[in-house]
Protein backbone atom coordinates (compact mmCIF):
# COMPACT_ATOMS: atom_id res chain seq x y z
CA UNK A 1 0.00 0.00 0.00
CA UNK A 2 1.03 3.12 -0.65
CA UNK A 3 2.28 5.64 1.77
CA UNK A 4 -0.58 8.39 2.03
CA UNK A 5 2.32 10.69 3.57
CA UNK A 6 3.14 12.62 6.36
CA UNK A 7 1.92 16.35 7.04
CA UNK A 8 -2.02 16.97 7.37
CA UNK A 9 -2.98 13.06 8.52
CA UNK A 10 0.37 12.29 10.97
CA UNK A 11 0.62 12.39 14.33
CA UNK A 12 3.34 15.89 14.44
CA UNK A 13 6.62 15.32 15.17
CA UNK A 14 9.02 12.35 14.49
CA UNK A 15 8.62 11.10 17.90
CA UNK A 16 4.69 10.77 17.39
CA UNK A 17 3.71 13.52 19.62
CA UNK A 18 2.30 16.80 19.00
CA UNK A 19 1.83 20.07 20.74
CA UNK A 20 -2.18 20.42 21.71
CA UNK A 21 -1.63 23.77 23.06
CA UNK A 22 -0.60 25.03 19.99
CA UNK A 23 -3.80 27.77 19.24
CA UNK A 24 -2.29 28.23 15.39
CA UNK A 25 -3.13 24.44 15.40
CA UNK A 26 -6.43 24.35 16.96
CA UNK A 27 -7.33 27.42 14.60
CA UNK A 28 -6.09 25.23 11.72
CA UNK A 29 -8.52 22.66 12.20
CA UNK A 30 -11.33 24.47 12.77
CA UNK A 31 -10.95 26.15 9.52
CA UNK A 32 -10.93 22.40 8.17
CA UNK A 33 -13.61 21.76 10.14
CA UNK A 34 -15.61 24.91 8.43
CA UNK A 35 -14.57 24.07 5.26
CA UNK A 36 -15.78 19.94 5.09
CA UNK A 37 -19.04 20.78 7.18
CA UNK A 38 -20.01 24.21 5.05
CA UNK A 39 -20.04 25.88 7.90
CA UNK A 40 -22.85 24.25 9.58
CA UNK A 41 -22.12 25.64 13.17
CA UNK A 42 -22.61 29.30 11.92
CA UNK A 43 -25.57 28.24 9.84
CA UNK A 44 -27.19 26.74 12.56
CA UNK A 45 -27.04 29.32 14.99
CA UNK A 46 -27.68 32.14 12.44
CA UNK A 47 -31.05 30.06 11.70
CA UNK A 48 -32.04 29.20 15.33
CA UNK A 49 -30.88 32.63 17.06
CA UNK A 50 -30.57 35.15 14.34
CA UNK A 51 -27.23 36.40 13.28
CA UNK A 52 -27.03 39.48 16.00
CA UNK A 53 -28.60 37.38 18.45
CA UNK A 54 -26.49 34.66 19.64
CA UNK A 55 -26.19 33.58 23.18
CA UNK A 56 -23.69 34.10 25.08
CA UNK A 57 -21.70 31.26 26.27
CA UNK A 58 -21.96 31.02 30.07
CA UNK A 59 -20.54 28.08 30.92
CA UNK A 60 -23.61 26.79 32.75
CA UNK A 61 -25.17 23.45 31.52
CA UNK A 62 -28.41 23.90 29.40
CA UNK A 63 -31.75 23.71 30.45
CA UNK A 64 -34.02 21.45 28.59
CA UNK A 65 -36.22 23.04 26.18
CA UNK A 66 -39.89 22.85 26.01
CA UNK A 67 -42.18 21.75 23.60
CA UNK A 68 -42.34 25.09 21.70
CA UNK A 69 -39.13 26.55 20.64
CA UNK A 70 -38.47 29.77 19.67
CA UNK A 71 -36.79 29.64 16.06
CA UNK A 72 -36.29 32.35 13.12
CA UNK A 73 -39.07 33.12 11.24
CA UNK A 74 -40.46 31.39 8.15
CA UNK A 75 -38.89 34.45 6.37
CA UNK A 76 -36.40 33.11 3.31
CA UNK A 77 -33.47 35.41 3.99
CA UNK A 78 -30.33 34.01 5.77
CA UNK A 79 -29.18 34.92 8.00
CA UNK A 80 -32.31 36.00 9.97
CA UNK A 81 -32.99 38.09 12.62
CA UNK A 82 -36.17 37.89 13.48
CA UNK A 83 -37.36 35.01 16.30
CA UNK A 84 -41.16 35.22 15.68
CA UNK A 85 -41.52 31.29 14.81
CA UNK A 86 -41.83 28.62 16.99
CA UNK A 87 -41.60 24.74 16.69
CA UNK A 88 -44.23 22.83 18.86
CA UNK A 89 -42.80 19.31 18.77
CA UNK A 90 -46.29 17.77 19.85
CA UNK A 91 -47.33 18.47 16.13
CA UNK A 92 -44.29 17.27 14.56
CA UNK A 93 -43.44 13.93 14.15
CA UNK A 94 -39.86 12.70 12.62
CA UNK A 95 -41.13 12.75 8.92
CA UNK A 96 -40.85 16.48 9.11
CA UNK A 97 -37.43 16.55 9.66
CA UNK A 98 -35.10 16.74 6.49
CA UNK A 99 -35.58 15.15 4.27
CA UNK A 100 -38.93 16.57 4.32
CA UNK A 101 -39.43 20.25 2.38
CA UNK A 102 -38.96 23.08 4.51
CA UNK A 103 -37.65 20.72 7.33
CA UNK A 104 -34.60 22.09 7.55
CA UNK A 105 -36.23 24.68 10.72
CA UNK A 106 -37.60 22.01 12.74
CA UNK A 107 -34.46 19.77 12.37
CA UNK A 108 -32.29 22.27 13.47
CA UNK A 109 -34.29 23.09 16.47
CA UNK A 110 -34.76 19.65 17.37
CA UNK A 111 -31.39 18.45 17.05
CA UNK A 112 -30.10 21.41 18.83
CA UNK A 113 -32.30 20.65 21.70
CA UNK A 114 -30.67 16.37 21.37
CA UNK A 115 -27.79 18.54 21.90
CA UNK A 116 -28.74 20.22 24.95
CA UNK A 117 -29.53 16.95 26.53
CA UNK A 118 -26.67 15.44 26.01
CA UNK A 119 -24.51 18.40 27.00
CA UNK A 120 -26.53 18.69 30.20
CA UNK A 121 -25.45 14.76 30.56
CA UNK A 122 -21.88 15.12 29.95
CA UNK A 123 -21.33 18.26 32.51
CA UNK A 124 -23.41 15.91 35.27
CA UNK A 125 -21.14 13.09 34.15
CA UNK A 126 -18.27 15.07 35.97
CA UNK A 127 -19.74 15.96 38.88
CA UNK A 128 -19.24 14.58 41.90
CA UNK A 129 -22.65 15.31 43.54
CA UNK A 130 -24.36 13.18 41.33
CA UNK A 131 -24.82 9.72 41.42
CA UNK A 132 -22.69 7.30 38.85
CA UNK A 133 -26.45 5.38 38.43
CA UNK A 134 -30.03 5.54 39.43
CA UNK A 135 -30.38 1.80 40.19
CA UNK A 136 -33.89 0.14 39.31
CA UNK A 137 -34.45 -3.35 39.21
CA UNK A 138 -35.15 -4.70 35.80
CA UNK A 139 -38.80 -5.24 36.71
CA UNK A 140 -39.53 -1.95 38.13
CA UNK A 141 -38.26 -0.39 34.89
CA UNK A 142 -40.16 -2.66 32.61
CA UNK A 143 -43.51 -1.71 34.96
CA UNK A 144 -42.29 2.09 35.12
CA UNK A 145 -41.76 3.37 31.32
CA UNK A 146 -43.28 1.76 28.28
CA UNK A 147 -40.65 0.55 26.08
CA UNK A 148 -42.58 -1.30 23.40
CA UNK A 149 -42.57 -1.01 19.97
CA UNK A 150 -46.05 0.07 17.62
CA UNK A 151 -47.46 0.46 14.29
CA UNK A 152 -47.53 4.40 14.89
CA UNK A 153 -45.41 6.86 15.47
CA UNK A 154 -44.57 9.35 18.27
CA UNK A 155 -44.47 12.72 17.90
CA UNK A 156 -40.78 14.93 18.32
CA UNK A 157 -41.83 15.78 22.01
CA UNK A 158 -42.37 12.31 23.34
CA UNK A 159 -39.14 11.73 21.13
CA UNK A 160 -36.95 13.68 23.30
CA UNK A 161 -38.61 12.47 26.46
CA UNK A 162 -37.41 9.18 25.09
CA UNK A 163 -33.33 10.69 24.94
CA UNK A 164 -33.68 12.08 28.64
CA UNK A 165 -35.30 8.86 29.94
CA UNK A 166 -32.97 6.82 28.82
CA UNK A 167 -29.77 9.11 30.08
CA UNK A 168 -31.29 9.53 33.05
CA UNK A 169 -31.26 5.44 33.77
CA UNK A 170 -27.72 5.11 31.76
CA UNK A 171 -24.65 4.66 34.35
CA UNK A 172 -21.89 7.55 34.10
CA UNK A 173 -19.05 5.37 32.78
CA UNK A 174 -17.06 8.98 32.54
CA UNK A 175 -17.77 9.65 36.63
CA UNK A 176 -14.64 10.19 38.37
CA UNK A 177 -16.08 7.63 41.14
CA UNK A 178 -16.91 4.87 38.37
CA UNK A 179 -14.03 1.95 38.74
CA UNK A 180 -16.54 -1.04 37.88
CA UNK A 181 -14.63 -1.91 34.19
CA UNK A 182 -11.80 -1.79 31.87
CA UNK A 183 -13.50 1.07 29.78
CA UNK A 184 -13.99 4.36 32.06
CA UNK A 185 -13.74 8.16 31.47
CA UNK A 186 -15.19 10.56 28.59
CA UNK A 187 -13.04 12.13 26.53
CA UNK A 188 -14.41 15.47 24.91
CA UNK A 189 -12.74 15.22 21.91
CA UNK A 190 -13.16 10.98 21.30
CA UNK A 191 -16.81 12.39 21.81
CA UNK A 192 -16.84 15.17 19.16
CA UNK A 193 -15.04 12.76 17.15
CA UNK A 194 -18.29 9.68 17.68
CA UNK A 195 -20.72 12.51 17.06
CA UNK A 196 -19.02 13.43 13.63
CA UNK A 197 -18.18 9.47 12.80
CA UNK A 198 -22.61 8.92 12.96
CA UNK A 199 -23.05 11.95 11.08
CA UNK A 200 -20.92 11.13 8.53
CA UNK A 201 -22.25 7.24 8.81
CA UNK A 202 -20.01 5.53 6.04
CA UNK A 203 -18.64 2.11 5.75
CA UNK A 204 -15.10 1.27 6.24
CA UNK A 205 -14.85 -1.21 2.91
CA UNK A 206 -13.76 1.02 0.74
CA UNK A 207 -11.86 4.59 -0.03
CA UNK A 208 -14.74 5.85 -2.52
CA UNK A 209 -17.34 5.95 0.61
CA UNK A 210 -14.36 6.77 3.31
CA UNK A 211 -11.72 8.41 1.89
CA UNK A 212 -10.55 10.30 4.72
CA UNK A 213 -10.88 7.61 7.09
CA UNK A 214 -9.38 4.68 5.22
CA UNK A 215 -6.44 7.38 4.96
CA UNK A 216 -6.45 7.92 8.81
CA UNK A 217 -6.65 3.91 9.51
CA UNK A 218 -3.93 3.08 7.48
CA UNK A 219 -2.11 5.93 9.33
CA UNK A 220 -2.92 5.25 12.81
CA UNK A 221 -2.32 1.33 11.97
CA UNK A 222 1.16 2.00 11.05
CA UNK A 223 2.10 4.62 13.91
CA UNK A 224 0.83 1.62 16.73
CA UNK A 225 2.79 -0.57 14.80
CA UNK A 226 5.58 1.60 15.24
CA UNK A 227 5.31 1.80 19.06
CA UNK A 228 5.28 -2.05 18.99
CA UNK A 229 8.53 -2.12 17.46
CA UNK A 230 8.16 -3.40 14.26
CA UNK A 231 10.77 -1.88 12.04
CA UNK A 232 9.16 1.40 10.17
CA UNK A 233 5.98 0.22 11.39
CA UNK A 234 5.37 -2.21 8.54
CA UNK A 235 2.92 -4.98 9.01
CA UNK A 236 -0.98 -4.79 8.55
CA UNK A 237 -3.79 -4.44 10.48
CA UNK A 238 -7.75 -3.52 10.71
CA UNK A 239 -9.93 -2.28 14.05
CA UNK A 240 -12.38 -4.46 14.57
CA UNK A 241 -15.52 -4.47 16.53
CA UNK A 242 -13.52 -5.39 20.08
CA UNK A 243 -10.84 -7.39 21.72
CA UNK A 244 -12.81 -10.47 21.62
CA UNK A 245 -12.96 -10.30 17.61
CA UNK A 246 -9.17 -9.06 17.64
CA UNK A 247 -8.34 -12.44 19.05
CA UNK A 248 -10.43 -14.20 16.86
CA UNK A 249 -8.91 -12.75 14.03
CA UNK A 250 -5.33 -14.05 15.42
CA UNK A 251 -6.61 -17.64 15.60
CA UNK A 252 -7.85 -17.20 12.26
CA UNK A 253 -4.48 -16.15 10.60
CA UNK A 254 -2.09 -18.39 12.79
CA UNK A 255 -4.63 -21.42 10.98
CA UNK A 256 -4.16 -20.41 7.51
CA UNK A 257 -0.57 -19.25 7.84
CA UNK A 258 0.18 -22.81 9.05
CA UNK A 259 -2.51 -24.45 6.54
CA UNK A 260 -4.10 -22.21 3.82
CA UNK A 261 -5.71 -25.26 2.55
CA UNK A 262 -8.26 -24.94 5.60
CA UNK A 263 -9.87 -21.60 3.63
CA UNK A 264 -11.19 -24.09 0.97
CA UNK A 265 -10.87 -27.18 2.59
CA UNK A 266 -12.41 -26.75 6.44
CA UNK A 267 -11.32 -28.44 9.12
CA UNK A 268 -11.38 -31.46 7.68
CA UNK A 269 -8.50 -31.16 5.52
CA UNK A 270 -6.01 -30.44 8.86
CA UNK A 271 -4.93 -32.35 11.82
CA UNK A 272 -5.89 -31.68 15.15
CA UNK A 273 -4.82 -27.86 15.79
CA UNK A 274 -3.96 -26.66 19.87
CA UNK A 275 -3.95 -23.46 20.97
CA UNK A 276 -2.21 -22.37 24.04
CA UNK A 277 -2.90 -19.58 27.01
CA UNK A 278 -2.98 -18.41 30.46
CA UNK A 279 -5.24 -19.58 32.84
CA UNK A 280 -5.79 -16.01 33.52
CA UNK A 281 -6.18 -15.21 30.11
CA UNK A 282 -9.70 -13.96 28.53
CA UNK A 283 -12.37 -15.87 27.63
CA UNK A 284 -12.27 -14.77 24.04
CA UNK A 285 -9.72 -17.10 22.79
CA UNK A 286 -11.87 -20.71 24.07
CA UNK A 287 -15.23 -18.45 22.12
CA UNK A 288 -12.43 -17.98 18.95
CA UNK A 289 -11.75 -21.87 18.88
CA UNK A 290 -15.44 -22.30 18.94
CA UNK A 291 -16.05 -20.24 16.23
CA UNK A 292 -13.51 -21.33 13.70
CA UNK A 293 -14.69 -24.96 14.29
CA UNK A 294 -11.55 -25.83 16.58
CA UNK A 295 -13.02 -26.32 20.12
CA UNK A 296 -12.40 -25.11 23.57
CA UNK A 297 -11.10 -28.56 24.10
CA UNK A 298 -8.28 -27.75 21.63
CA UNK A 299 -7.12 -24.84 24.14
CA UNK A 300 -4.71 -25.74 26.40
CA UNK A 301 -4.80 -23.68 29.76
CA UNK A 302 -1.15 -22.80 31.08
CA UNK A 303 -0.63 -22.48 35.01
CA UNK A 304 0.59 -18.91 36.33
CA UNK A 305 2.26 -18.35 39.04
CA UNK A 306 1.21 -16.53 42.06
CA UNK A 307 1.53 -13.09 40.32
CA UNK A 308 -0.98 -14.47 37.86
CA UNK A 309 2.04 -14.66 35.23
CA UNK A 310 2.25 -17.41 32.45
CA UNK A 311 4.98 -19.93 33.59
CA UNK A 312 6.82 -20.79 30.36
CA UNK A 313 8.30 -24.24 31.30
CA UNK A 314 4.84 -25.44 31.65
CA UNK A 315 3.99 -24.39 28.03
CA UNK A 316 6.71 -26.09 26.71
CA UNK A 317 5.88 -29.12 28.81
CA UNK A 318 2.50 -28.94 27.62
CA UNK A 319 3.41 -28.18 23.93
CA UNK A 320 5.56 -31.21 24.26
CA UNK A 321 2.63 -33.52 25.39
CA UNK A 322 0.73 -32.41 22.49
CA UNK A 323 3.18 -32.68 20.09
CA UNK A 324 3.55 -36.32 21.23
CA UNK A 325 0.26 -37.11 20.77
CA UNK A 326 0.46 -36.36 17.09
CA UNK A 327 -1.53 -32.82 17.54
CA UNK A 328 -0.17 -29.86 15.89
CA UNK A 329 0.36 -26.56 18.41
CA UNK A 330 -0.41 -23.76 16.17
CA UNK A 331 -1.01 -20.80 18.01
CA UNK A 332 0.60 -19.58 21.49
CA UNK A 333 -1.68 -16.21 23.21
CA UNK A 334 0.41 -14.61 25.78
CA UNK A 335 -1.62 -11.54 28.14
CA UNK A 336 -0.15 -8.39 28.01
CA UNK A 337 -2.28 -7.17 30.74
CA UNK A 338 -4.95 -9.84 32.36
CA UNK A 339 -8.41 -8.90 32.92
CA UNK A 340 -8.53 -9.68 36.91
CA UNK A 341 -5.12 -9.11 38.35
CA UNK A 342 -3.33 -7.01 35.56
CA UNK A 343 -0.60 -9.72 35.31
CA UNK A 344 1.29 -9.22 31.99
CA UNK A 345 3.36 -12.83 30.82
CA UNK A 346 7.00 -12.93 30.11
CA UNK A 347 6.89 -12.27 26.57
CA UNK A 348 10.64 -12.67 25.69
CA UNK A 349 10.90 -16.34 26.95
CA UNK A 350 7.34 -17.26 25.23
CA UNK A 351 8.67 -15.89 22.24
CA UNK A 352 11.91 -17.62 22.65
CA UNK A 353 9.42 -20.86 23.16
CA UNK A 354 7.70 -20.01 19.90
CA UNK A 355 10.55 -19.74 17.70
CA UNK A 356 11.82 -23.17 19.04
CA UNK A 357 8.58 -24.53 17.77
CA UNK A 358 7.37 -22.69 15.08
CA UNK A 359 4.52 -21.19 16.52
CA UNK A 360 2.02 -18.49 15.88
CA UNK A 361 2.86 -15.79 18.49
CA UNK A 362 -0.23 -13.51 19.59
CA UNK A 363 -0.46 -11.49 22.04
CA UNK A 364 -3.48 -9.93 23.84
CA UNK A 365 -2.74 -6.81 24.97
CA UNK A 366 -6.49 -5.44 24.62
CA UNK A 367 -5.80 -4.05 28.79
CA UNK A 368 -1.90 -3.91 28.55
CA UNK A 369 -1.18 -2.27 25.28
CA UNK A 370 -1.60 1.73 26.40
CA UNK A 371 1.48 1.09 28.51
CA UNK A 372 3.47 1.01 25.06
CA UNK A 373 2.70 4.65 25.53
CA UNK A 374 4.39 5.72 28.76
CA UNK A 375 8.27 5.30 28.85
CA UNK A 376 8.18 4.71 32.35
CA UNK A 377 5.55 1.32 32.03
CA UNK A 378 6.41 -0.04 28.28
CA UNK A 379 9.09 -2.20 29.91
CA UNK A 380 6.31 -4.83 31.16
CA UNK A 381 5.72 -5.52 27.04
CA UNK A 382 9.66 -6.03 26.41
CA UNK A 383 9.16 -8.90 23.97
CA UNK A 384 6.32 -7.82 22.03
CA UNK A 385 7.82 -7.05 18.92
CA UNK A 386 8.80 -10.38 18.38
CA UNK A 387 5.22 -11.58 18.51
CA UNK A 388 3.66 -12.15 14.86
CA UNK A 389 0.27 -10.80 15.92
CA UNK A 390 -0.58 -8.17 18.91
CA UNK A 391 -4.58 -6.91 20.19
CA UNK A 392 -4.53 -3.43 21.52
CA UNK A 393 -7.92 -2.12 22.70
CA UNK A 394 -7.54 1.90 22.82
CA UNK A 395 -11.50 2.40 24.82
CA UNK A 396 -9.55 0.74 27.46
CA UNK A 397 -6.73 2.38 29.18
CA UNK A 398 -6.31 5.19 26.55
CA UNK A 399 -9.69 6.21 27.65
CA UNK A 400 -11.03 5.94 23.94
CA UNK A 401 -15.16 6.24 23.29
CA UNK A 402 -16.34 2.52 22.57
CA UNK A 403 -15.45 0.84 20.28
CA UNK A 404 -11.88 0.93 19.42
CA UNK A 405 -9.94 -2.06 19.08
CA UNK A 406 -7.12 -3.21 16.89
CA UNK A 407 -5.48 -6.30 15.57
CA UNK A 408 -2.03 -5.88 14.27
CA UNK A 409 -0.20 -8.10 12.34
CA UNK A 410 3.60 -8.20 11.78
CA UNK A 411 3.35 -9.90 8.30
CA UNK A 412 1.81 -8.10 5.39
CA UNK A 413 -0.68 -9.81 3.04
CA UNK A 414 -1.53 -12.57 5.03
CA UNK A 415 -4.64 -10.54 6.32
CA UNK A 416 -5.94 -9.99 2.80
CA UNK A 417 -5.14 -13.82 1.48
CA UNK A 418 -6.95 -15.34 4.72
CA UNK A 419 -9.69 -13.34 4.23
CA UNK A 420 -10.43 -12.07 0.39
CA UNK A 421 -13.34 -12.86 -1.43
CA UNK A 422 -13.00 -11.04 -4.16
CA UNK A 423 -16.39 -9.42 -4.23
CA UNK A 424 -16.90 -7.93 -7.68
CA UNK A 425 -19.49 -5.37 -6.59
CA UNK A 426 -17.24 -4.03 -4.15
CA UNK A 427 -13.93 -4.51 -5.39
CA UNK A 428 -13.87 -4.16 -8.85
CA UNK A 429 -10.23 -4.16 -9.86
CA UNK A 430 -10.61 -1.37 -13.03
CA UNK A 431 -11.07 1.46 -10.29
CA UNK A 432 -8.77 4.83 -10.85
CA UNK A 433 -7.26 4.77 -8.12
CA UNK A 434 -5.05 2.52 -5.95
CA UNK A 435 -6.77 -0.44 -5.18
CA UNK A 436 -4.68 -1.12 -2.03
CA UNK A 437 -6.99 1.65 0.11
CA UNK A 438 -9.60 -0.76 -0.48
CA UNK A 439 -8.90 -2.39 2.67
CA UNK A 440 -12.54 -4.53 3.16
CA UNK A 441 -11.85 -7.50 1.47
CA UNK A 442 -9.01 -8.70 4.60
CA UNK A 443 -12.07 -8.10 7.32
CA UNK A 444 -13.88 -10.42 7.88
CA UNK A 445 -17.35 -8.45 8.07
CA UNK A 446 -18.94 -6.44 4.77
CA UNK A 447 -19.93 -3.60 7.05
CA UNK A 448 -17.93 -1.90 9.03
CA UNK A 449 -17.94 1.28 11.30
CA UNK A 450 -15.46 3.57 11.70
CA UNK A 451 -13.73 3.15 14.90
CA UNK A 452 -10.37 5.02 13.81
CA UNK A 453 -11.61 8.14 13.74
CA UNK A 454 -12.04 9.01 17.75
CA UNK A 455 -8.73 8.00 18.35
CA UNK A 456 -6.95 9.51 15.89
CA UNK A 457 -8.44 13.05 16.59
CA UNK A 458 -7.26 12.02 20.21
CA UNK A 459 -4.23 11.74 19.49
CA UNK A 460 -3.58 15.07 17.24
CA UNK A 461 -5.30 16.68 20.74
CA UNK A 462 -3.36 15.32 23.32
CA UNK A 463 0.21 13.98 21.35
CA UNK A 464 2.13 10.93 22.19
CA UNK A 465 2.72 12.65 25.48
CA UNK A 466 -1.10 13.52 26.62
CA UNK A 467 -1.63 9.52 26.53
CA UNK A 468 1.88 8.88 28.44
CA UNK A 469 0.70 11.60 30.97
CA UNK A 470 -2.74 9.72 31.65
CA UNK A 471 -1.62 6.25 31.38
CA UNK A 472 0.98 7.02 33.85
CA UNK A 473 -1.24 9.42 36.23
CA UNK A 474 -3.84 6.09 36.23
CA UNK A 475 -0.77 4.04 37.20
CA UNK A 476 0.06 6.08 40.28
CA UNK A 477 -3.60 6.29 41.55
CA UNK A 478 -3.54 2.16 41.89
CA UNK A 479 -0.27 2.28 43.63
CA UNK A 480 -1.63 4.98 46.08
CA UNK A 481 -4.99 3.16 46.51
CA UNK A 482 -2.33 0.05 47.47
CA UNK A 483 0.32 1.63 49.28
CA UNK A 484 -3.64 3.01 51.63
CA UNK A 485 -4.78 -0.36 51.93
CA UNK A 486 -2.20 -2.81 52.30
CA UNK A 487 -1.91 -2.55 55.95
CA UNK A 488 -4.65 -0.86 57.06
CA UNK A 489 -7.48 -2.44 59.44
CA UNK A 490 -10.42 -4.61 57.50
CA UNK A 491 -8.38 -5.16 54.59
CA UNK A 492 -6.00 -7.91 52.96
CA UNK A 493 -4.28 -8.37 49.55
CA UNK A 494 -5.09 -10.90 47.04
CA UNK A 495 -1.71 -10.78 45.84
CA UNK A 496 1.21 -9.57 47.38
CA UNK A 497 3.51 -6.68 45.89
CA UNK A 498 3.11 -3.37 44.12
CA UNK A 499 0.17 -3.35 41.43
CA UNK A 500 1.41 -4.32 37.83
CA UNK A 501 -1.28 -1.97 36.50
CA UNK A 502 -3.98 -0.28 37.56
CA UNK A 503 -5.36 -3.61 38.93
CA UNK A 504 -5.59 -3.42 42.50
CA UNK A 505 -7.49 -6.90 44.08
CA UNK A 506 -8.61 -7.13 47.68
CA UNK A 507 -11.10 -8.35 50.11
CA UNK A 508 -12.54 -6.38 52.63
CA UNK A 509 -13.11 -7.76 55.95
CA UNK A 510 -15.73 -6.25 58.12
CA UNK A 511 -15.45 -6.24 61.78
CA UNK A 512 -17.39 -9.40 62.64
CA UNK A 513 -14.93 -11.45 60.87
CA UNK A 514 -11.62 -10.29 61.48
CA UNK A 515 -11.03 -12.22 65.02
CA UNK A 516 -12.15 -15.64 62.78
CA UNK A 517 -9.82 -18.19 62.21
CA UNK A 518 -9.13 -18.37 58.38
CA UNK A 519 -10.97 -21.80 58.02
CA UNK A 520 -13.83 -22.92 55.57
CA UNK A 521 -16.44 -20.93 57.17
CA UNK A 522 -14.71 -17.61 57.14
CA UNK A 523 -14.28 -18.06 53.46
CA UNK A 524 -18.09 -18.91 53.33
CA UNK A 525 -19.20 -15.68 54.96
CA UNK A 526 -16.17 -14.00 53.32
CA UNK A 527 -17.08 -15.12 49.60
CA UNK A 528 -20.49 -12.35 50.56
CA UNK A 529 -19.17 -9.50 51.93
CA UNK A 530 -18.08 -7.86 48.28
CA UNK A 531 -21.65 -8.66 46.17
CA UNK A 532 -23.66 -6.96 49.21
CA UNK A 533 -21.40 -3.89 49.27
CA UNK A 534 -21.65 -3.84 45.53
CA UNK A 535 -25.50 -4.07 45.67
CA UNK A 536 -25.32 -1.08 48.47
CA UNK A 537 -23.02 1.01 46.12
CA UNK A 538 -25.40 0.76 43.44
CA UNK A 539 -28.49 1.12 45.38
CA UNK A 540 -27.18 3.88 46.59
CA UNK A 541 -25.49 4.87 43.43
CA UNK A 542 -22.37 6.38 45.03
CA UNK A 543 -19.78 4.54 43.27
CA UNK A 544 -19.33 1.35 41.38
CA UNK A 545 -16.41 -1.30 42.10
CA UNK A 546 -16.17 -4.94 40.10
CA UNK A 547 -15.36 -7.80 42.13
CA UNK A 548 -15.21 -12.04 41.28
CA UNK A 549 -13.93 -15.03 42.43
CA UNK A 550 -10.44 -16.49 40.77
CA UNK A 551 -9.36 -19.92 41.00
CA UNK A 552 -9.90 -20.90 44.95
CA UNK A 553 -9.90 -17.30 45.83
CA UNK A 554 -13.39 -16.34 46.90
CA UNK A 555 -15.29 -13.11 45.70
CA UNK A 556 -12.55 -10.24 46.31
CA UNK A 557 -12.92 -6.58 45.06
CA UNK A 558 -11.19 -5.93 41.86
CA UNK A 559 -10.78 -1.80 41.26
CA UNK A 560 -8.90 -0.72 38.07
CA UNK A 561 -8.14 2.84 37.08
CA UNK A 562 -8.62 4.26 33.58
CA UNK A 563 -10.12 7.45 33.92
CA UNK A 564 -7.96 10.58 33.90
CA UNK A 565 -11.08 12.09 36.01
CA UNK A 566 -10.21 10.30 38.66
CA UNK A 567 -8.14 11.90 41.72
CA UNK A 568 -6.33 10.98 45.14
CA UNK A 569 -9.45 11.78 46.62
CA UNK A 570 -11.68 9.79 44.65
CA UNK A 571 -9.66 7.00 45.50
CA UNK A 572 -10.09 7.91 49.67
CA UNK A 573 -13.93 8.38 48.99
CA UNK A 574 -14.35 4.65 47.75
CA UNK A 575 -12.45 3.37 50.78
CA UNK A 576 -14.41 5.01 53.15
CA UNK A 577 -17.75 3.90 51.35
CA UNK A 578 -17.03 0.35 51.35
CA UNK A 579 -16.35 0.91 54.90
CA UNK A 580 -19.28 2.66 55.63
CA UNK A 581 -21.38 -0.08 53.74
CA UNK A 582 -19.67 -3.10 54.83
CA UNK A 583 -19.13 -2.20 58.43
CA UNK A 584 -22.17 -4.12 59.62
CA UNK A 585 -21.45 -7.27 57.61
Amino acid sequence: MASPGSGFWSFGSEDGSADPENPSTARVWCQVAQKFTGGIGNKLSALLYGDADKPADSGESVAPRGSARKVACTCNQKPCSCRSAKVNYAFLHSTDLLPACDGERPTLAFLQDVMDILLQYVVKTFDRSTKVIDFHYPNELLQEYNWELADQPQNLEEILKHCQTTLKYAIKTGHPRYFNQLSTGLDMVGLAADWLTSTANTNMFTYEIAPVFVLLEYVTLKKMREIIGWPGGSGDGIFSPGGAISNMYAMLLARYKMFPEVKEKGMAAVPRLVAFTSEHSHFSLKKGAAALGIGTDSVILIKCDERGKMIPSDLERRILEVKQKGFVPFLVSATAGTTVYGAFDPLLAVADICKKYKIWMHVDAAWGGGLLMSRKHKWKLSGVERANSVTWNPHKMMGVPLQCSALLVREEGVMQSCNQMHASYLFQQDKHYDLSYDTGDKALQCGRHVDVFKLWLMWRAKGTIGFEAHIDKCLELAEYLYNIIKNREGYEMVIDGKPQHTNVCFWYVPPSLRALEDNEERMSRLSKVAPVIKARMMEHGTTMVSYQPLGDKVNFFRMVISNPAATHQDIDFLIEEIERLGQDL
